[in-house]
């Protein structure tokens, strides 16, 4: 990936559209979300090469997690991921689900992901939801206008999961804050939206996504993702 020096016009919190810079942040976030593998390691070395690109606010918590993780043993991360992620509910990394819960309104909001994917002339892989983050940041990537506007109206739910992994004090935290940091700041209904989701939770009607939501990928009603 080739990336240039610094970008005097690059804004931390850009209100309309994407800078040039967003694809490249938001593929290597992308990376970093996904479970720690044995490609992770060249995941970590390209998040490096393109950190200089990208203005302080998104690097300097990109670089803050891949440190981290240089220095965590392999396995010992991949455990912390499982933990973080999978068995933690409100550390839930598919985004559809802080505005619908497990409610039939989830399963329509994610087949509108699969269609814009597809408007996109992309396909999703079959072994992930569309609203996982990292499978969202890779197509924001790939489109980044799209992608834009799919992150800003999940706003108030990333912002929420970003504030879950700092009270967990999760080294993916820093990866959710550099994400923040691509995105329009939180403001009126949104930061209404977040209040209400940290003090009710999700809605929690319980039909209509069997069409659309493999039993594995469906938050756990003990503590979290399948």
């Amino acid at each position: 990936m080739r990336t240039t020096g610094k970008n005097k016009r690059a804004t931390l919190r850009p209100a309309g559209r994407p800078e040039p810079w967003h694809s490249y942040a938001w593929q290597v976030q992308s990376l970093l979300l996904g479970y720690p593998d044995e490609d992770f390691a060249g995941h970590l070395a390209l998040a490096r090469r393109v950190a200089p690109a990208l203005p302080a606010p998104v690097r300097d918590p990109l670089l803050a997690f891949t440190g981290h993780a240089e220095r965590t043993p392999a396995d010992d991360l991949a455990v912390a991921y499982v933990a973080t992620f999978d068995h933690r509910k409100r550390c839930c990394p598919y985004l559809t689900y802080y505005a619908h819960g497990d409610t039939r309104k989830r399963g329509i909001a994610l087949l509108r992901l699969k269609q814009a994917y597809g408007a996109a002339g992309l396909r999703p892989v079959e072994d992930e939801l569309p609203d996982h983050l990292a499978v969202v940041l890779e197509f924001a990537g790939l489109d980044p206008s799209a992608g834009h506007r799919l992150l800003t109206e999940h706003r108030a739910g990333l912002e929420l999961l970003r504030l879950a992994l700092r009270a967990e004090d999760s080294p993916w935290a820093h990866l959710l804050q550099s994400v923040s940091a691509t995105l329009p700041p939180l403001k009126g209904d949104e930061e209404e939206a977040v209040a209400r989701l940290a003090a009710e939770g999700p809605p929690g009607e319980q039909v209509g996504l069997a069409p659309y939501t493999p039993p594995q990928f469906m938050p756990d009603p003990a503590g979290g993702p399948r």
